[in-house]
C-alpha cells in the first residue's frame, strides 16, 4: 500500500522535478562559472557562493522528488557506508551541540548502493534524530555485518547485509503512528515537509533492503535499516588534491539538448574550458552534424545526449543511430529524471558515462575529461 502512495505521488513529482532540473542546470552552470571569474574573498564572490548554496539545497529538494518517480533505479556501486555514516551525520549536527557516537567495525562489507541516495536516507534520519532533541542529546550511529537465512526472521531475501542503527535520546514517537511514519506528507513536525522519511522509505526498498522504527515515549527512537552487501567492483576514489592544478581541457564536442538555456550554457562553459563544441537541439540535428563532420574527416571526440526530447528525436534513439556510424562512440547520456533505467544502465545503452542535471560547469568538465583522458595538468 505504501509503494502504491508512492507511486502515485511520483507521477506529478517527478514531472515537476524534472523541468525544475532544466531550470536549475543554467542556473547552477552560470553560478560556477561566475564563480570561476570573480576573485576569491571579494563580496561579490561570497554573494555567488551564497547562491550557490541556495541551489545546492533546491538541487537536493528535486532529489527527494525525483525519489517517487515511477520506475527508477538507484546508480549502483560498491559503496564505502562508514564514510558516508561520519561525513554526513557530523554535517547535520555540525554547531548544533548534539553529541555524536559511533560504532562502525573497521571490517565493514561494502554495500551494492547509490552514495547520492543513500547520503539522503542518513541525511534525513539524522535530521529526525536532531529535531527530537531541541535541549540536546546523544546520536548513535552504529553498523554490522550479518548474514540472513530463512530462520533470521527478516523479511529479506537470504543473503549478506550490512545493518545500520541511528538512535537518539529525544522525545520519541507515539505507536499509533509507526505504520504512518513512512507515508508521504506525514510529518509531526510543525515546519517539516513529511517527504523525508517517505524518501528514505523508497530509497531503502528499491535498494532491495528494509527499514523499521522502534521508539519509547521519553526515552527515543532507532530506525534500523539493511542493505544488501556488494558484490560489484569498488567504486573510484573521487579525493582531489586541494588546489587543483591547471588541467589541460580539449577536443570536439557535440551536444544535443532541447533546452536553449542548456545549450547556451554547455557551449559557454566547455569553449571557455579549451572545447570546441556544437550544439543542437534534436537527434536528427546531432546526426546530421555527425556524419558531416565524419565526412570532411574532423569526427567529434564526444557527444552528450539529453534523454527526453519532447516532439523530437531523443537521446537514447540518437545512440542507437550514432553508434551505427561509429560503434566506439564516447557518448555521455544527461537527464534531469535522475530515476530513469537509463541512468542507471547506461553502459548497456551504449554510452559511456553518465551526468544527472542539475549540474556544475566543472562537473560537466571532470566527466568529459576522464572521459577524453585529457591530462590533470599542463604539459
Amino acid at each position: 500500500q505504501k509503494i502504491n502512495k508512492l507511486e502515485s505521488v511520483g507521477i506529478l513529482a517527478g514531472g515537476i522535478a524534472h523541468d525544475f532540473n532544466n531550470l536549475l542546470t543554467g542556473i547552477m552552470g552560470n553560478i560556477s562559472m561566475a564563480m570561476d571569474a570573480t576573485e576569491k574573498g571579494s563580496d561579490l564572490y561570497e554573494w555567488l557562493l551564497e547562491a550557490d548554496k541556495a541551489s545546492e539545497r533546491a538541487r537536493n529538494l528535486t532529489q527527494q522528488l525525483l525519489t517517487f518517480s515511477k520506475g527508477g533505479a538507484p546508480v549502483k556501486q560498491a559503496t564505502n557506508l562508514a564514510n558516508l555514516i561520519q561525513e554526513n551525520t557530523n554535517f547535520v549536527i555540525r554547531g548544533t551541540g548534539i553529541l555524536s557516537e559511533y560504532r562502525v567495525p573497521d571490517n565493514l562489507w561494502m554495500v551494492e548502493a547509490d552514495g547520492g541516495q543513500i547520503s539522503q536516507v542518513i541525511t534525513n534520519l539524522v535530521i529526525n534524530a536532531r529535531d527530537a532533541m531541541p535541549e540536546g542529546g546523544t546520536i548513535t550511529v552504529s553498523a554490522a555485518n550479518i548474514h540472513i537465512d530463512e530462520n533470521s526472521g527478516i523479511p529479506l531475501t537470504p543473503g549478506n547485509y550490512v545493518e545500520v542503527q541511528i538512535s537518539d535520546s529525544g522525545t520519541g514517537i507515539q505507536e499509533k503512528f509507526f505504520n504512518k511514519i513512512f507515508d508521504p506528507y506525514f510529518t509531526t513536525k510543525q515546519k517539516g515537509s513529511g517527504l523525508g522519511l517517505a524518501t528514505v522509505y523508497s530509497i531503502i526498498t528499491n535498494h532491495n533492503g528494509i527499514i523499521s522504527v522502534d521508539s519509547r515515549l521519553g526515552i527515543g527512537t532507532t530506525f534500523t535499516f539493511y542493505l544488501p552487501a556488494s558484490s560489484l567492483p569498488a567504486a573510484k576514489a573521487q579525493s582531489k588534491p586541494a588546489i587543483e592544478p591547471d588541467r589541460v581541457s580539449g577536443g570536439k564536442i557535440l551536444i544535443m539538448d532541447d533546452e536553449d538555456t542548456i545549450r547556451l550554457l554547455l557551449n559557454r562553459m566547455l569553449t571557455g574550458y579549451g572545447y570546441e563544441v556544437t550544439t543542437t537541439s534534436d537527434g536528427k540535428e546531432a546526426l546530421t552534424a555527425y556524419r558531416q563532420a565524419m565526412d570532411k574527416n574532423e569526427p567529434f571526440e564526444a557527444v552528450v545526449l539529453d534523454i527526453t526530447v519532447p516532439g523530437g528525436m531523443g537521446g537514447i534513439e540518437t545512440i542507437e543511430e550514432l553508434m551505427k556510424l561509429n560503434p566506439g562512440i564516447k557518448a555521455v547520456v544527461s537527464s534531469g529524471y535522475a530515476t530513469d533505467p537509463v541512468m542507471s544502465e547506461y553502459r548497456k545503452y551504449g554510452f559511456k558515462a553518465v551526468i544527472n542535471k542539475p549540474y556544475k560547469a566543472t562537473t560537466m568538465r571532470d566527466v568529459l575529461d576522464e572521459l577524453l583522458g585529457n591530462s590533470s595538468q599542463a604539459q
